[in-house]
């Protein structure tokens, strides 16, 4: 076996650390956020919405192809609105659109009304449809961020059209980096689902 000169092995054992190093080395890791906990509701008594609609099928809440995956994404407004820019570091736990179906079916369900997927419904049972257009944090400046949810509802008995509204929610975001954007669409989501609650009780009962 040929012997390696001292320098030589120094070297290659040195060569050898360096890419060690390298392969090990990692960025930061990602950070993932959803809406937090559920909380309890505001009032132990059922809201009005729960006299007009006893049950009612909340389908899943459609929007967007960019709010259909886990990145996080805000806008420049001082810079570049137009451009949706993602966060390197931080992601949704689940898709926006999954995260917001299950927190107003989640409120929906605390108002009490009773909610039924589109698969369990049986023949008569409401229906309301969710679309989000807007969901958004945006930055006025260097330090200071927002959260914007637009999103429009739609209610249908027997296939016929009762109503549509669109609500809109803006809250300032306590920190202006990814946390804070994702505390204020938290918010912003219990919001407008607070303001669906309150819309359906102004609904025909029939």
């Amino acid at each position: 076996m040929t012997q390696l000169s001292s320098p030589r092995l120094a070297a290659i054992l040195a060569c050898a650390a360096i890419l060690a190093g390298c392969a090990s080395s990692k960025g930061p890791g990602q950070t993932s956020y959803d809406f937090g906990p559920l909380g309890a509701p505001a009032s132990s008594q059922a809201t009005p919405a729960a006299s007009t609609f006893p049950a009612l099928v909340v389908a899943d809440v459609t929007g967007p192809a960019m709010l259909d995956n886990q990145r996080m994404f805000y806008r420049l407004m001082y810079a570049d609105a137009q451009q949706s820019r993602p966060y390197a570091y931080n992601q949704w736990s689940a898709t926006p659109l999954q995260l917001l179906s299950q927190r107003f079916k989640a409120r929906i369900a605390q108002g009490g009304v009773k909610v039924l997927s589109t698969t369990d419904a049986s023949g008569g049972v409401p229906l309301l449809r969710l679309e989000a257009d807007e969901f958004s944090q945006n930055f006025d400046g260097v330090a200071r961020s927002s959260a914007t949810l637009v999103l429009r509802a739609s209610v249908f008995r027997s296939h016929q059209l009762v109503d549509q509204r669109t609500f809109t929610r803006t809250l300032p975001a306590p920190s202006a980096d990814a946390p804070g954007g994702a505390r204020a669409l938290a918010g912003a989501s219990d919001a407008v689902a607070a303001d669906i609650l309150a819309w359906l009780a102004t609904l025909p009962a029939r």
